[in-house]
Formats: C-alpha cells, sequence, structure tokens
C-alpha cells in the first residue's frame, strides 16, 4: 500500500519527521518497507508564466518565448515544445538551476537567439515519463514561487506492507488513526456534509442472500457533467497512492476508496432496467467485467444483477455493460458491506485482483456507510454537478460485535511488564476503543472497523503496540544456568545425521503430504489419512513411509543428468493405531513415529581409475546400515520376507534385538519402470528408536594370546539361512563354556552344486543344496589354544548346525 506523506498530515500532523514516522509505524505493527520522494532534488526551478510566444526566425520548431518569473524583468527563453504559447504556466529553469540527472542551466545561444534558461516538461523534473510538451500548472499558479512548494514536490511516498488482519488500516483515515493514537495528535475529523436532496428518486434494491450481503446503501444522482476534469490535487493524490486517474466519476469513487477505506460502485443509471437484485449468480451465468474479462459464475459467487442480467461481481468488480463512460448524465451510488467470508477467494478463482475485493475480503466498516455516501456525493456534484436524490440504505445482517474481556492481570503476565491500568485505558481510548470496567477486567466492543479484535491476547497486542515494544525492558533471565550431560546411551538426531553424511548420504526434507497411489502401491496402505484441505491434489494423504519422496527425489535428478544419486530423510510418518478404528480420527488416533529412511541409486562408487564400475546393490546398502548402527550391530538380524515395494528376491525385514524395526531391499522391477529409471535403486527404512541406542563403552581386557583360525564348510539345504544358523552359533555359544573362546565368526565363501541325487521309486529326484564356509576366530585371554580345545569348539559348534539345520560337513 502506497502512502502520500502529505496526504495523511492533512489528517494528522505530529510534529515528527518522516523517518521517525515510519519507524513508529513499523514498530506499531504497520511495517514500512521503504520511503521514497516523489521527486528527485532540484534546484532554482520556479514558476513562470509564458507572456508572448513567436516564431524563431531560423527555426520552424522553436518559439521566442518572453517568460515572466517574477522576478520584475521579463526572461527570453527559446522553446522548441509544441504546447508553448502566451497566458501559460510552466516551470522555469533559471539559470544556475539543477535538474534530475545532474543536468545544470546555463546561458545558451539557439540558432543565433540568446536563451536565459529552459522551461521544463515533468519529465525532466522527473515526475512523469510522458514528454509531450511543458508542464503545464493551473493560470492561478502564484507566479515566482519554488517549483517544489507549489507542486508540493517534498512529499514523501510510504510503503506499507499490511498484514492480513490490519484491514482497517487500509485508508488513510486507518493509518491517521493510528498515528494519533501513537504521537496523540489531534485527528482532524472528516466532516460529511449532508448533500441537498433535491431529487424524489430512488431505484429498489432486493437483497435476496443475506450471507452475502449485510447492508446495501445507495442513492440517485441526475444530471452530471461526465466530461468534467478531476481536480489537480485530486489526480496528484491518487497518483502519489498508485491510482492512475481515469475520469471525474472513476476517480472519485478511487479517491474515496482510499481515504476511507470504503470501496463502492458508480453505476450508469440509464444502463440499468428496472430495480437492482443482491444475490448469488446462477449456473451458466456470464459477466463481462471492466477490466475486459468475461467469467463463467459459479452458484457461490454474489453478484448485483439488474433484472435476470448480472451487473457486478459484489464487492470485487463492476461489469462493463453498465460502467459510466464521458456520455454518462445519471448516475446510481453505490456502498454496501459485503461478508468477508463470501468475498474471499472469488476474485483468485478468476485469475485477477481487486482493491475492493482485498479489503471486502478482510472486512469494511459497516456502520459508516451513510456517511460516506454523502461524502462521495458531495465530491460528484461539487465536480460534476447534479442532483442527488435520498439515500436508500437496507439493513439485512450486521455482524454482531460482541465484547471482548481482557484481564489486566493476564495482559501483565503475557507481556512480562507492569503495565497501569490508567495506561491501558488510555490506548483503548487512543484507539477509540469503547470499554468497560469491572474490577480488572476490561470489556471492549470492538468498532464496526475493527474485524481483528476477537480474543483476549487480541487486546492485549493492541496495548503493547501503542506502549511500544522498546519500552520492554532487556533482563537477563533469572533462573539458574545448569550444564546438563549429554547421555551416553543415546544418539541424537543430529548424531545420526552426520554418520549418514559420512556414509556419503545428502539430506533432504520432503512434504509429509504425498500422493494416495505412493501409499497404495508402496505401502499396501488402502486406507491412509486423507487430509481434509490438500495444497494439490497429488499431496492428498499423509505418508506412511518415506520411501515415496526419496523415489521422487532419485527420479528429478536423474532427469535432470545425475549418475548417482543417495539421499536420506530422518521425518515422521503417520499411521492409524487402534483408537482410530472405533471412532472419527483425531489426534490420539494417530501414531506419528520417527523414522530414518535412505535411498541409493546409480555407481556403488563416485568414478574412479582404482575400482570398475558397478551398481550399487543391496550387499551395499546393508553395510551402511550396519555401519549406521556400529558396535549395536551385533544385535541387528535380517530375514528375508516379501514387501509390496521390493523387488521378491532381494528384500529382507530388519530386526534389533529380536524386534521388527524395518525394512531393506531394492525396489521392484514394476515401480522402476513406473519411476522411469535406468536401474533399481536400494532402499532401507528404520526407527528412530532403535538407532537412539547407543553403546556405552565398557572396560574389557585385552588378551595377549595369539588367535587361532579355523575354517568350517557344510551343506546345507537351500532354503536354510545364513541368519538362522547364525543364530545357533550365538544360542550355543551362551550355553556351551567351552565355547567361550570363540571371537567371531563370518561367513566367507557359498558355492552351489547343480543338485544332488535322491533314490525314488520310479525316478532320480535332485535335491538342491549350498556349501556355506565358516571362518571362527578364537582366543583365549589366559593360556594359547592347543588343538584340541580348538577341535572340541569346532566340533560343538558342528553337531549344533547338522542337529538344528541338517548340516553335512563338506569334504
Amino acid at each position: 500500500m502506497l502512502l502520500p506523506e502529505s496526504w495523511l498530515r492533512t489528517r494528522v500532523n505530529p510534529e515528527i519527521s518522516t523517518e521517525e514516522l515510519a519507524h513508529r509505524l513499523t514498530m506499531a505493527g504497520l511495517e514500512v518497507e521503504g520511503v521514497e520522494p516523489v521527486a528527485p532534488a532540484t534546484s532554482n526551478v520556479v514558476t513562470a508564466r509564458i507572456e508572448s510566444a513567436e516564431p524563431h526566425p531560423n527555426a520552424d520548431r522553436l518559439r521566442i518565448c518572453q517568460v515572466n518569473d517574477g522576478s520584475g524583468q521579463l526572461l527570453q527563453i527559446v522553446c522548441g515544445a509544441p504546447n508553448a504559447r502566451a497566458g501559460l504556466v510552466v516551470p522555469l529553469a533559471r539559470i544556475g538551476a539543477e535538474l534530475p540527472g545532474g543536468m545544470k542551466i546555463g546561458p545558451v545561444k539557439m540558432r543565433g537567439v540568446e536563451s536565459s534558461g529552459m522551461l521544463c516538461s515533468a519529465r525532466e523534473l522527473a515526475l512523469s515519463e510522458e514528454s509531450a510538451g511543458l508542464l503545464e500548472l493551473p493560470v492561478e499558479t502564484e507566479i515566482g514561487q519554488d517549483i517544489r512548494r507549489a507542486l508540493d514536490l517534498d512529499d514523501h511516498v510510504l510503503e506499507l506492507k499490511m498484514t492480513p488482519n490490519r484491514a482497517d488500516c487500509l485508508s488513510i483515515m486507518g493509518v491517521a488513526r493510528e498515528v494519533a493514537a501513537l504521537t496523540q495528535a489531534p485527528l482532524a475529523p472528516l466532516a460529511f456534509e449532508p448533500v441537498p436532496v433535491t431529487l424524489d428518486e430512488r431505484l429498489t434494491v432486493d437483497v435476496q442472500a443475506p450471507d452475502l450481503c449485510g447492508r446495501f446503501g445507495g442513492r440517485v444522482v441526475r444530471g452530471v457533467n461526465a466530461h468534467a476534469q478531476t481536480p489537480d490535487w485530486m489526480k496528484r493524490r491518487l497518483e502519489r497512492a498508485g491510482q492512475r486517474p481515469i475520469s471525474a466519476l472513476v476517480d472519485i469513487s478511487n479517491y474515496v476508496m482510499l481515504e476511507l477505506g470504503r470501496p463502492s460502485h458508480i453505476f450508469d443509471l440509464d444502463k440499468i432496467q428496472g430495480g437492482l437484485a443482491v444475490r448469488w449468480a446462477r449456473q451458466g451465468e456470464t459477466l463481462a467485467l471492466l477490466n475486459g474479462q468475461t467469467i463463467e459464475l459459479a452458484p457461490d459467487v454474489g453478484i448485483v444483477a439488474a433484472g435476470d442480467t448480472p451487473e457486478s461481481l459484489a464487492g470485487i468488480m463492476g461489469g462493463e455493460a453498465s460502467s459510466v463512460t464521458l456520455e454518462t448524465q445519471s448516475i446510481y451510488i453505490e456502498a454496501a458491506f459485503w461478508h468477508p467470508e463470501s468475498i474471499a477467494g472469488r476474485s483468485r478463482r478468476y485469475k485477477f485482483s481487486s482493491e475492493a475485493g482485498h479489503r471486502f475480503e478482510r472486512g469494511v466498516d459497516f456502520q459508516s456507510i451513510p456517511e460516506h455516501i454523502d461524502y462521495i456525493t458531495r465530491l460528484v456534484v461539487d465536480i460534476c454537478g447534479g442532483q442527488a436524490g435520498p439515500i436508500t440504505d437496507e439493513q439485512v445482517s450486521l455482524p454482531a460485535r460482541p465484547a471482548v474481556g481482557m484481564r489486566l492481570s493476564r495482559c501483565r503476565r503475557l507481556l512480562g511488564i507492569d503495565v497501569t491500568q490508567d495506561e491501558v485505558a488510555g490506548i483503548f481510548e487512543a484507539l477509540g476503543l469503547p470499554f468497560v470496567l469491572e474490577g480488572e477486567t476490561f470489556s471492549v466492543t470492538p468498532p464496526s472497523f475493527r474485524f481483528d479484535l476477537n480474543i483476549e491476547e487480541d487486546l492485549v497486542e493492541e496495548v503493547i503496540r501503542i506502549y511500544g515494544y522498546e519500552r520492554i525492558p532487556e533482563r537477563p533471565p533469572l533462573a539458574r544456568a545448569k550444564m546438563r550431560m549429554r547421555p551416553e546411551a543415546k544418539h541424537g538426531p543430529h548424531a545420526l545425521r552426520r554418520v549418514m553424511a559420512d556414509l556419503d548420504y545428502q539430506e533432504v526434507v520432503n512434504y509429509s503430504f504425498v500422493e494416495a497411489a505412493w501409499e497404495r502401491d508402496l505401502t499396501d496402505n488402502v486406507q491412509p489419512i486423507e487430509l481434509l484441505n490438500p495444497i494439490a491434489s497429488h499431496m492428498s494423504v499423509m505418508r506412511s513411509s518415506l520411501w515415496g519422496g526419496l523415489l521422487a527425489n532419485i527420479r528429478h535428478n536423474a532427469n535432470h543428468r545425475q549418475p548417482r544419486v543417495r539421499v536420506f530423510e530422518l521425518g515422521r510418518v503417520f499411521r492409524r493405531n487402534a483408537a482410530a478404528e472405533d471412532g472419527p480420527l483425531g489426534v490420539q488416533g494417530v501414531d506419528q513415529p520417527l523414522r530414518l529412511a535412505a535411498a541409493a541409486w546409480g555407481p556403488a562408487l563416485p568414478e574412479q581409475w582404482a575400482e570398475t564400475a558397478r551398481k550399487v546393490d543391496f550387499f551395499d546398502i546393508k553395510q551402511d546400515l550396519i555401519d549406521l548402527f556400529g558396535v549395536q550391530a551385533d544385535s541387528l538380524s535380517f530375514v528375508a520376507q516379501p514387501h509390496p515395494a521390493l523387488h521378491p528376491g532381494r528384500s529382507a525385514q530388519i530386526l534389533f534385538k529380536g524386534e521388527v524395526i524395518g525394512w531393506l531391499g531394492e525396489l521392484h522391477p514394476r515401480w522402476v519402470r513406473q519411476f522411469d529409471l535406468a536401474s533399481a535403486p536400494v532402499l532401507f527404512e528404520v526407527a528412530f528408536d532403535a538407532l537412539v541406542q547407543a553403546h556405552v563403552p565398557s572396560y574389557r581386557e585385552v588378551s595377549r594370546q595369539p588367535v587361532v583360525q579355523r575354517d568350517l564348510a557344510l551343506w546345507v539345504d537351500e532354503a536354510v539361512t545364513w541368519q538362522s544358523m547364525l543364530d545357533t552359533i550365538a544360542a550355543e555359544r551362551l550355553q556351551q563354556p567351552e565355547l567361550a573362546i570363540v571371537r567371531d565368526v563370518r561367513l566367507f565363501d557359498v558355492w552351489r552344486d547343480a543338485g544332488t541325487a535322491v533314490e525314488g521309486d520310479d525316478k532320480a529326484l535332485f535335491k538342491k543344496e549350498k556349501s556355506l564356509a565358516f571362518r571362527f576366530w578364537l582366543q583365549d585371554t589366559d593360556a594359547t589354544l592347543d588343538d584340541a580345545r580348538v577341535e572340541t569348539a569346532l566340533a560343538l559348534l558342528r553337531d549344533a548346525l547338522v542337529r538344528q539345520h541338517g548340516a553335512r560337513q563338506r569334504v
């Protein structure tokens, strides 16, 4: 919002500078984003009158002007402007003047004729981009006065950034009320002098939609002269406020909107057949707007219609059919109160915005409609002439203004300062907020122009805005500082992020809202948590897995020719719990666990000379997961299980201390094709609660005895998993004292034969087996191991594997 300072100071004129005014407004919540002068600096430029203008003897386009600058002696100036003529009052740059851009004026000779100065256009003074001729000033302008004083060029324009709740400040009067309250300067009231009623004519209005329009006022004015010129003072204020002058009637409507915050509309009365009806639009109706756009109306859009013909988009923009032109002679001035919820979002639906809609969807004063109509009428009659009829005022459904209570103790507690009762009362009086004091409770009735005062905290905000945020004392905290020890038994989220970064993953943060198809396809979640008001149609449900976002990240990078992607995310997922099954979905019916997920795609290693390029595989990511758990990885186990998002033979369930904590695997080929990827990513997702557990180091004696290595190869059935055999070994180590010397065991080879023949009744059958080769590390802390102890330990382990898994030793 652009706010000319000179216009504001006609209503309230505190004795403070422009910079101080901008600062106080900003600190009161009306942020001033910038302060700009209306014109660059100039010097020695005055108003002057051309007394005569004769053709130049040596140039067709030049004129020799005799100019009166108020000094008592005529100046001879050669001018090439097409509108230079006798009697014209224009700006004159005298000898020695300095114009915008650094131009300095000196005596010159033009085609043999002396010229003592320069007559200026608006462009030469940097007042406009137009350069059609000299800037024409009113003929009654005093001659010889500084042009900056004559045109008020020392004015400034403040650019305010309004918050959506402060609709009352979208006008000169609204900001003036704030300035008066902040500075205690007197507020000059605007005189609403009634216009004499000389016509007995009314236009019938039928308000058919009380939920659209709460109050509708208007009056007929006949005999106006639409060709009348808008006064220069009004044009100047409109231009500095960012409005382009159009015609007198349109300019008056815009002027009152900027000054009082009252959007209005002026109809050409002769173009309206019958009365007006205020209603919701019907499906299929269309309306040609003033901006040249023809829109198709919907049943939730309000209109003002004449008969069955829509004439105006209620509270937003008038229609072209009933707009005023230079031929207009009779008008109908309309000012109404439109309920904010009936206007909000309508103009954005049609991809445009309007000053009126911007104000009405935030709330406009509904009590001052008759006075504002009188003010508009006064300007119309004074500028364009005409005779006015009586004001019609239809009050249908005005908003209730219930009192809002504010406890003084609550105010002090929220602000942290001991503001007094008298100070609070003075602030409310300065803001024009009527109140009743009951004990220490202020019961404030919000005025009709304040739609932002609804709860106790709103009134507390009003108090501190006017009291001054800068007056809140800076007090150091009184609580005793206590150093808290970081728990050794837990990892924080930042520690896990550092580990993932060390493993060559980059962190991403994705939306918690995802496509419903992702939930159905990737997690087999047929009843996801749906959003009532999604921000986009493809983000309509809450995620129950982080994989969808990671795969979208990989696809995005692949489409931008990134050959290798490794990403991870630490975030929450959302799942229904048992409480949601019997009742409506609420906070109590949703689990929001924190999960860590990662995905890798492309080469396993960056391109280099030392390693052969290969695609990342299941075991690469499994090792990353083991490294993530660190010393806790001994409690990890992996069980081959199918998952709807993963490759049927390359997926595993992740267990930690026997509890399922997540999944690991390669993306299913079906989803690889759907995401249009050249190869399959490998993913994992685990519960944060499992990762947060840290291993606390404890002392253990380091053995000085040598380590003995032994290998053991066993045939087992193809269905026997390495994890199950490892679990058997771990169980035996706990139960058999002789196995205390076994320090570690690893699988180092897997070999498969074509099959082993088994005799049957009529033909040979083949049983599929595999050979698993184990390497054992054995060590005692007290003595060197001899062969007998080593062989005994290996025999116990072999017998347990034979007994539990039907293994047989490979020879």
